[in-house]
């Protein structure tokens, strides 16, 4: 018979190589954290972008717009430089939709648009060239439902506010985004229908953010609002983050420039969002720290509604419906850019790669066709 310090060594060595197995599925995987060179580079970068925001603003002839509370976004008056949008595209793969999105700035000057990209330089991509020449910024690795996301996000607002003082809308874009209309009915829905509205409804002068709003989705009232508030503990958001002022929303959004500055300039809320979750499972930062932010400092600068739709329908591990070609037809972009906002949707997401030549094929007479 065999003794029994002799079994248990025994069923003790039996056991690793189960533990190796069932470790993955057992214990939670570990997040991509950021480290603090990392944490520190991006400070500069921000400090940098905020710096400049501020020279530009007290230097009025190198900054080609009205005063903060008299703003005329898109005037005919030749002696003003038009207001631009930056379109920051966040991606960990190849930008297989560039083809569609070349059609989109096509015809259009650069002086009323520029991109950025941020790529995860873990993974290898294939630059697309043509109007994406160039425009890869500094990027560090992310990982979904991490911090990483917001830190890239953040990045990306950075690099627009410091490389162009006409930038006025940041559009965050996905690798999987396409556009539903053109480049002129993007740009006039965004910077002339605000103007007309607002002049309307208002008799005093209203504010920036007020007159231009942000397109950022705000959600108070989920059913998973507490899971997701609770995910790093229950009471590690305190005292920043209470739960009344805790909100969600989509994590692709539009947002003007005095928000994105707002963004940068943010410390308090980030220390919080960038804490380690214990469940995983309902673990989205990026998805509740830019409608928190807002929804605390500037809700009424906000839409609490996003222009890229999604389609939650059938959804799986937390991602959206992805479109196949099957699925690709002219009667889905008239569907997509429906909305129960005073507004249509500009994007929507998420095709698969091969849906492209599908969509390149109906670009000019359905998707370019407003």
């Amino acid at each position: 018979m065999f003794n029994t310090p002799f079994v248990l060594s025994f069923a003790l060595l039996l056991s690793f190589p189960l533990l190796f197995l069932l470790a993955p599925r057992i214990l939670p995987p570990k997040h991509v954290q950021i480290s603090l060179p990392d944490e520190l580079d991006d400070l500069a970068l921000f400090r940098r972008a905020s710096l400049a925001s501020l020279h530009l603003a007290n230097d009025n002839h190198h900054y080609p717009r009205l005063p903060r509370h008299h703003i005329r976004l898109g005037s005919t008056n030749p002696s003003l430089a038009k207001p631009k949008i930056a379109f920051l595209f966040l991606t960990n793969s190849d930008l297989h939709f560039a083809p569609l999105w070349e059609k989109f700035f096509a015809n259009h000057s650069s002086n009323l648009y520029n991109i950025y990209i941020h790529a995860d330089p873990s993974v290898k991509i294939n630059p697309p060239g043509g109007v994406f020449e160039g425009r890869f910024i500094p990027a560090k690795k992310t990982e979904r439902a991490s911090p990483t996301l917001i830190a890239a996000a953040r990045r990306l607002l950075a690099t627009a506010l410091l490389d162009d003082p006409l930038n006025f809308y940041f559009a965050l874009i996905s690798q999987h985004c396409i556009p539903l209309h053109s480049f002129d009915f993007v740009y006039h829905s965004l910077l002339t229908k605000p103007l007309s509205e607002s002049s309307r409804s208002s008799e005093s002068a209203p504010t920036l953010s007020l007159i231009y709003r942000s397109y950022i989705e705000i959600l108070s009232d989920e059913p998973q609002l507490w899971d997701r508030y609770v995910a790093r503990g229950e009471d590690v958001m305190h005292p920043e983050v209470p739960f009344d002022r805790f909100r969600i929303g989509s994590q692709f959004f539009i947002l003007n420039r005095e928000h994105a500055l707002l963004v940068i300039r943010e410390r308090r809320l980030w220390r919080k969002f960038r804490l380690p979750c214990l469940n995983i499972h309902s673990c989205y930062p990026e998805e509740h720290y830019f409608p928190t932010l807002l929804s605390m400092e500037d809700p009424d600068g906000a839409t609490h509604y996003t222009l890229t739709r999604v389609n939650w329908t059938g959804s799986t591990d937390g991602h959206p419906h992805t479109y196949r070609p099957v699925e690709v037809s002219p009667q889905l972009i008239q569907e997509l850019r429906v909305s129960n906002s005073t507004y249509s949707f500009m994007f929507a997401r998420k095709f698969s790669p091969d849906c492209l030549k599908p969509l390149l094929d109906m670009a000019e007479k359905v998707i370019f066709r407003d």
